[in-house]
């Protein structure tokens, strides 16, 4: 059995996930000893005998909605957010905020398959008759914050809950400054590839509550949701990325 909680991996909070694992596995009675680590995230989603993951919307319902099961949404507490949902927050250089709308920036983004660095502010730009000017694939959001501030990109869309911890955890953070946010949508779910989604998801809960308070905040863990799957599927399709 496989199980990883990518999304959010922190050396300052591996300790924290670590122990939110290991409680979700002793409510649950089974599971791997560890959260398995891979590369290349697919692997883990798409595998057969995957018992939970945390993925993103985007991927959710391009790749994975008829091959996995919703087990739920954690719920980040995020301003601005219904529980579970969260929104894409836009970094700049510190100072240069105003400027932007003079401009199209040059544009960073983790992934083109990320709900939160590429198809929410896509449709957040194509809604508000915005437009990007070069875009820089770069892997990931921290790496994605990192380009902003070094100058390689005016502008990028970071996960908030990514944003979050970068802004307690990152150096980086101090050369930004947000600059605005896109609306809303349901946040990074849960999936397995079992058929007992709704037995997994009550381990969840029970683990998040089994935490001593200190590792919910480290992690900023409030529960976990239900979001059905229709409401992530009904999200806007996002863009391929210009060719160059």
């Amino acid at each position: 059995m496989i199980a990883a909680l990518p999304m959010y991996a922190r050396p300052e909070t591996a300790g924290a996930t670590a122990r939110l694992w290991a409680a979700i596995r002793a409510a649950l009675g089974e599971g791997p000893a560890q959260l398995t680590e891979a590369p290349d995230p697919w692997k883990v989603w798409e595998a057969p005998d995957l018992l939970l993951a945390q993925t993103c919307g985007l991927p959710y319902r391009a790749r994975l909605s008829d091959r996995v099961a919703l087990v739920g949404t954690p719920d980040y507490g995020l301003p601005g957010c219904a529980p579970g949902w969260y929104r894409s927050v836009y970094v700049t250089r510190a100072g240069e905020a105003a400027r932007l709308d003079a401009r199209a920036p040059r544009f960073a983004l983790n992934d083109p398959l990320s709900q939160s660095g590429w198809a929410a502010p896509a449709a957040h730009f194509a809604a508000t008759g915005r437009r990007f000017g070069a875009l820089t694939v770069t892997g990931s959001h921290a790496a994605s914050a990192r380009a902003v501030a070094e100058g390689a990109a005016d502008l990028a869309a970071l996960d908030a809950q990514s944003w979050r911890l970068i802004a307690r955890h990152d150096p980086v953070a101090e050369a930004l400054e947000v600059a605005g946010a896109t609306p809303p949508s349901p946040g990074l779910p849960l999936i397995t590839a079992r058929r007992d989604a709704g037995r997994i998801a009550r381990a969840v809960a029970a683990g998040i509550a089994a935490l001593p308070p200190e590792d919910r905040a480290a992690l900023d863990l409030r529960g976990l949701v239900a979001i059905p799957a229709a409401v992530y599927l009904a999200q806007p399709p996002a863009p391929p990325l210009p060719s160059a």
